[in-house]
């Protein structure tokens, strides 16, 4: 059963409060979930995070199926819907002054990758720019004025979904990140005067 998607709102969303009038407005019971598609980034790191983790929890409490979709794929789905075709650059802030960056052909009736998401520096988004290129992404005008801001939506990332049938284990759901995670360990607290 597929039924319309819902956007989450941003930070400090209450997901189990969500999918409760989801399930509730659909008039469903969360028996009849067969599938859950989950989004994997790149995108907030803790957002990711509680997507995947509730998405486990779902197929360890229910046996559901899981999809994983990656936020650039979900852009260029979006990208149809808001009539960008040819070739699209998705971008997407990666913090130190870095971008993800994926390139596809989007045609009015799929897309098709050219280039696979990679790091970029800003000043290699910024040549695209300036060579006439299409930009499109969450917040991208903030960076490149010429860009076309939009979000990937989860009603691009459900029928993205519906199309598919890879599902994974739980287990096998993995955040898309592409450079490594480093920590550094905190000075010692110095002593209070």
């Amino acid at each position: 059963m597929i039924f319309e998607a819902v956007e989450t709102g941003g930070r400090g969303t209450n997901a189990f409060r969500m999918i409760e009038q989801t399930l509730s407005e659909a008039k469903i019971e969360r028996e009849q979930i067969d599938v859950l598609a989950v989004g994997l980034g790149p995108g907030s790191y803790t957002g990711i995070r509680a997507a995947i983790s509730l998405a486990q929890g779902w197929q360890l409490a229910r046996g559901v199926k899981l999809l994983g979709v990656s936020s650039a794929e979900a852009i260029a789905a979006q990208a149809i819907v808001e009539k960008i075709l040819g070739r699209v650059n998705v971008v997407i802030d990666a913090q130190r002054n870095e971008f993800y960056l994926a390139t596809y052909e989007v045609a009015p009736d799929g897309w098709r990758e050219i280039s696979p998401l990679i790091i970029l520096s800003r000043a290699a988004i910024q040549s695209r720019a300036e060579a006439g290129e299409i930009l499109a992404g969450p917040e991208v005008t903030k960076w490149f004025p010429s860009g076309r801001t939009f979000f990937p939506r989860a009603a691009a990332l459900a029928e993205l979904a519906a199309r598919r049938s890879d599902f994974v284990p739980g287990e096998k759901l993995e955040p898309v990140y592409l450079r490594e995670t480093n920590f550094v360990k905190a000075p010692p607290a110095r002593g209070a005067k």
